[in-house]
């Protein structure tokens, strides 16, 4: 049985409260391409009342799914366990959900990166018709079932850092609330920075990319990936004051 008492009281100690910090960090971080997709994905919606619904809801979700897991830890592990061979190579349970998780996340954020490139000649109007086409029923789920993916991923990581169940879950809320105010503006400053957008989708495709290579046992440090969108952003911010100072420049004249 779990001593939830011991694990409180180490929660309030020196070591706990760092144990807290670091795997809060560290959920943020592992949270930003959730934060990401929920953005894009919700700017799918034709008001922003309910871009902020689907993105409050999304959010809470992922923050409910998370603590249950984590109830749940024991069979959480038990997914590491292969269920079948292929190839020579065994599959678990978690290698099948992040495979799933990674081809979905591959075909969603191609689909929205063909989309944009054909908006691109619409007008307002066509861009608003195609807007009301979009539920926020079908957001949701699509937002859950990423929300999924992303947890099992979440949950392992953090299973490899603390042992205490309290101490993960104060660090799920304590990550969830952070993304939930900054969540709006996040999918303000992609809604209103195309290229940006662009980019956050190519990351996307990382992610899920990534999720297919983890399911076939081929591991990359996460870092690498993490590093190399930081520099691409960098750059990419360099361009936008660079594009703001043409333009003062020519209003101006």
């Amino acid at each position: 049985m779990v001593d939830y008492a011991s694990q409180f009281h180490h929660l309030l100690s020196v070591d706990g409260l760092i144990s807290l910090l670091t795997l809060a960090l560290l959920e943020i971080v592992l949270g930003i391409d959730n934060i990401i997709f929920i953005s894009i994905i919700a700017g799918k919606l034709p008001n922003r009342i309910d871009q902020r619904k689907a993105r409050n809801i999304g959010l809470m979700m992922a923050l409910i799914l998370r603590i249950a897991l984590l109830f749940a830890i024991t069979w959480i592990i038990g997914l590491k366990d292969d269920l079948f061979t292929l190839f020579g190579h065994g599959f678990s349970g978690r290698d099948i959900i992040l495979f799933v998780g990674g081809v979905f996340l591959l075909a969603k954020t191609t689909s929205e990166i063909h989309e944009k490139m054909d908006a691109a000649d619409d007008s307002e109007e066509e861009k608003n018709q195609k807007k009301k086409g979009t539920t926020l029923f079908a957001i949701v789920m699509q937002i859950v079932f990423v929300d999924i993916v992303f947890s099992f991923d979440s949950i392992l990581t953090a299973v490899g850092i603390v042992n205490e169940v309290i101490i993960m879950i104060a660090a799920v809320i304590i990550s969830m609330i952070i993304m939930l105010i900054f969540s709006e503006k996040v999918s303000d400053f992609i809604d209103t920075n195309p290229t940006v957008k662009m980019l956050a989708l190519a990351f996307l495709l990382m992610i899920g990319a990534l999720l297919i290579m983890e399911s076939c046992d081929v591991h990359v440090p996460k870092q690498y990936v993490y590093s190399s969108m930081a520099f691409a952003f960098l750059v990419e911010t360099l361009n936008m004051r660079v594009r703001k100072k043409k333009r003062e420049a020519k209003n101006k004249k």
